[in-house]
């Protein structure tokens, strides 16, 4: 079979089974990509490899997978470019700025803290082969922090809550929380990516910081003008929308050779593009269906052939528990206090630390950025991918289980009564 024919086969059976698996998580009321997350496993060793281990070997080839890897690197490259471009302080948010910041801070300590405090227990197993503790137990805390931005906004706006005072602040504390869990992320990597010890994260760093300082310093201003002469109503012309791939692609590169990864570049470019709802409906309506519907799903399958059965076996069946424990725990319970501290009552609160909960995709690019610097093995990536599927569902029933509202009305209602 020729090279190309594998290809093309490979793209049709992770898209028809990432669209099925998709379709059906909707039925129950979950955003699809948890679906199309799910797929990855699917189209794993656990599930067709342990079926049909001969046709898995001859169509998922190792030989064959550098085609399948650039293609997905290309999509989550795109994706981050977006999710850089859609971060943002919701409406209102100055109004609730240090209930933001209490649920945002709190909702990544604590997590954090315990990711730590389990480090000792897992690393002696689930480290690879010269991972020391500390950059492991750094990359597990990191793990255990972030929350899905994306999924949340997906999931506020299927519950008709963007609008809601407890939407906003659920999108504002999860913006704070990522951005800190990012760049954490980022010096992690720098830390162990280059192998070069301290002068290699020193280099990595200060290269980031003066790439931030490029970014945000000079190609901010360049773009925005650009953008008010070149897209108007915010519909970029042709070139202007080649000059913004350039950007993304050019940030990735520049992280990529920076020895961090290529997803941090295109996310700081996008960050650095005007806060303009017409530009980011643009970039939706052109990038999603390359990236989100064709790309994306290639990336899930190649997560779900690095996940292994191991990881279900004996001890690793209580790692998992302690992992999910961790997770759940530590999410919910910081950004439950950080709302109660802020002055909201105990259902709302833990109303904010369950939509802080939901990590999904994001939670997936962690580990795949921590699986490619050689930090986590495939048990542990197979635990985690499991761990941010988990919560993820649960995010919703517990947000009916404590009866939130779906709509804005009552928040109206408050707010013309104070007036």
């Amino acid at each position: 079979m020729s090279p190309s024919l594998l290809l093309l086969l490979q793209v049709v059976v992770i898209l028809v089974v990432a669209r099925a698996c998709g379709g059906l998580l909707r039925v129950f009321g979950q955003p699809p990509v948890i679906g199309e997350m799910a797929a990855g496993i699917v189209l794993g060793p656990i599930v067709f490899g342990a079926l049909f281990p001969e046709l898995h070997a001859s169509l998922f080839a190792k030989a064959s997978l550098p085609a399948l890897t650039s293609l997905s690197t290309l999509g989550l490259m795109l994706f981050m470019f977006v999710v850089g471009a859609e971060l943002r302080a919701p409406d209102g948010v100055r109004a609730q700025l240090k209930s933001a910041g209490m649920v945002g801070v709190l909702g990544v300590a604590l997590p954090m803290a315990l990711g730590f405090a389990i480090s000792p227990w897992l690393h002696p197993t689930l480290a690879p082969p010269g991972v020391g503790f500390w950059p492991f137990a750094l990359f597990m805390a990191i793990a255990m922090s972030i929350t899905a931005f994306p999924v949340l906004a997906r999931i506020l706006k299927d519950r008709g809550m963007t609008q809601t005072r407890l939407g906003q602040l659920a999108l504002s504390s999860a913006a704070i929380a990522d951005v800190f869990a990012w760049i954490m992320l980022a010096l992690v990597i720098a830390l162990t990516g280059t192998g070069e010890g301290s002068q290699g994260f020193l280099r990595a760093a200060l290269g980031l910081i003066v790439l931030c300082a490029l970014v945000f310093g000079g190609l901010k201003p360049l773009y925005a003008r650009l953008l008010r002469r070149h897209a108007i109503d915010g519909r970029p012309s042709a070139p202007m929308f080649a000059a913004l791939l350039v950007g993304a692609f050019a940030g990735a590169a520049a992280t990529e050779w920076l020895h961090l990864h290529a997803v941090f570049g295109a996310f700081l470019f996008g960050a650095c593009l005007p806060r303009d709802d017409r530009l980011l409906k643009t970039l939706t309506e052109r990038l999603e269906p390359l990236a989100v519907i064709v790309l994306m799903p290639i990336f899930f399958a190649l997560a779900g052939l690095n996940t292994t059965a191991d990881a279900f076996v004996g001890a690793g069946l209580g790692a998992l528990a302690l992992i999910l424990i961790t997770a759940i725990v530590g999410k919910i319970a910081g950004g439950a206090f950080g709302a109660r501290l802020a002055g909201h009552g105990w259902r709302e609160s833990f109303a904010a630390g369950s939509l802080m909960n939901a990590r999904g995709l994001m939670e997936l690019i962690v580990m795949k950025v921590g699986l490619d610097a050689g930090l986590i093995g495939p048990e542990l990536f197979t635990m985690l991918l499991v761990m941010a599927i988990f919560t993820t569902v649960m995010t919703s029933p517990l947000l009916t289980w404590l009866g939130v509202r779906t709509n804005a009305s009552a928040d109206i209602a408050r707010t013309a009564h104070r007036r």
